[in-house]
């Protein structure tokens, strides 16, 4: 189906099928009144002078009205205009001429009004209708014999009648374009709409792990570099050791950034390695690197996770060490992953200075960079269902709770 308006791209118009088969219907039915008729005249008729006249004007008409729908179903008038009108001024030209010779071919007027509704504007095709069903009126009433009440009074009715059916259909069929324009127009605009909210989704994604991953890898390259520039007359063999650290921590954001590449999934996660496994190593490592002892411990048996649940609860820990490591000013720090039957919960402890967990954490980074940590970790268990949770007051330390629901057929 077409539809009209600047709401869909402009494209040719395509033949309809449906409107084919009518018009075949039609043109039959055409035919056969045409064929009737001409029987009829040549049989009251019998050596009548006008009869080559006649059956020229019905040979010719048999044949521009079929011509006339076939042309018009090969080449379809474009959406909200009407057929061209010479083939119907044709028709009705010979027909007009055939009724006043012959007022037996008045009633191949039925065909004709279908055809000048279709083609003409509706002001221009109600006149013509009338003009028809009046012409098929006084044929009726020409022909020889008593005037038969019922004969003059039917054409009028059924003109009336197939045009009042005809115009219905046709604003049935013209609210019906317009409803589906609009549901394409609103179909267009939610899919606009879903493609911007999933670019900013994805936004907000690579923002979070650029934040756990590359932004604190970086972080502690600064912190390792700072520290060998401070040694390096005093003790070179410390910061020698601290230059060597910075590069690990470098040669490991290298690998991150191309895991980014191929499908962010943690370097910590790969070759077939448990999160327990990556949070043991993260504690190992985090202790060598910056000297704040942290220890990780296991509470119940290993259930295994989505990769989605083992990639943000390491992501989380990561960013909390961080966090722990740059504000907190603790002496040390604690991992712990509990599998409590239908969740996963990690545990980041600190005996650090702590803070009012009470003020509500900023939406949105501060000039200085800072602002990604609890949102991010918030943003990433909000996509699995799960819940984080922050204890802690001043001088007190902290604790970060991340839970992760588990499914059924997950659980011990």
């Amino acid at each position: 189906m077409h539809h009209p308006g600047p709401l869909l791209p402009s494209s040719p118009a395509s033949p309809d099928p449906d409107a084919g088969r009518l018009a075949v219907l039609l043109d039959s039915a055409f035919l056969l009144l045409l064929a009737t008729s001409l029987s009829r005249f040549l049989t009251h008729h019998p050596g009548n002078p006008r009869i080559p006249l006649v059956l020229g004007l019905s040979i010719a008409l048999a044949v521009v009205q079929p011509v006339g729908s076939w042309l018009a179903h090969r080449r379809p008038a474009a959406p909200g205009q009407r057929r061209r009108p010479w083939p119907l001024v044709a028709v009705t030209v010979l027909w007009v001429v055939l009724v006043l010779l012959a007022p037996s071919f008045a009633w191949c007027a039925v065909p004709l009004v279908y055809t000048a509704l279709r083609t003409l504007p509706t002001p221009a095709a109600i006149p013509l209708v009338a003009a028809l069903a009046l012409l098929v009126t006084v044929g009726e009433a020409r022909l020889p014999g008593p005037v038969d009440a019922n004969l003059v009074l039917l054409p009028p009715a059924v003109a009336a009648l197939a045009t009042g059916v005809f115009l219905y259909m046709e604003r049935q069929a013209e609210r019906q374009r317009a409803l589906i324009a609009d549901l394409v127009r609103t179909r267009r605009e939610l899919a606009a709409t879903e493609r911007r909210e999933g670019t900013l989704a994805e936004r907000e994604r690579l923002a979070m792990e650029i934040h756990d991953t590359l932004a604190q890898g970086l972080s502690s390259q600064q912190m390792l570099l700072q520290a060998a520039d401070r040694t390096w007359d005093g003790d070179p063999a410390t910061a020698r050791g601290h230059v060597r650290t910075a590069a690990e921590v470098a040669a490991r954001n290298l690998a991150e950034a191309r895991r980014f590449v191929h499908d962010l999934a943690p370097a910590e996660l790969a070759d077939g390695r448990t999160l327990d496994q990556a949070l043991r190593s993260l504690a190992e490592r985090e202790s060598s690197e910056s000297g704040l002892p942290v220890r990780f411990h296991l509470d119940g048996a290993p259930v295994p996770l989505p990769a989605a649940a083992q990639s943000a609860l390491l992501r989380i820990a990561q960013g909390a060490l961080a966090n722990v490591r740059e504000h907190a000013g603790a002496s040390a720090a604690a991992l712990t992953l509990s599998f409590l039957g239908d969740q996963a919960v990690l545990d980041i402890a600190d005996d650090g200075r702590g803070f009012a967990p009470a003020a509500p954490p900023s939406s949105s980074p501060s000039p200085t960079g800072r602002g990604h940590g609890l949102p991010a970790m918030r943003a990433r268990l909000r996509q699995l269902g799960g819940t984080l949770t922050v204890e802690s007051a001043p001088g007190e330390g902290t604790v970060v709770s991340a839970a992760v629901p588990l499914t059924p057929d997950r659980r011990p």
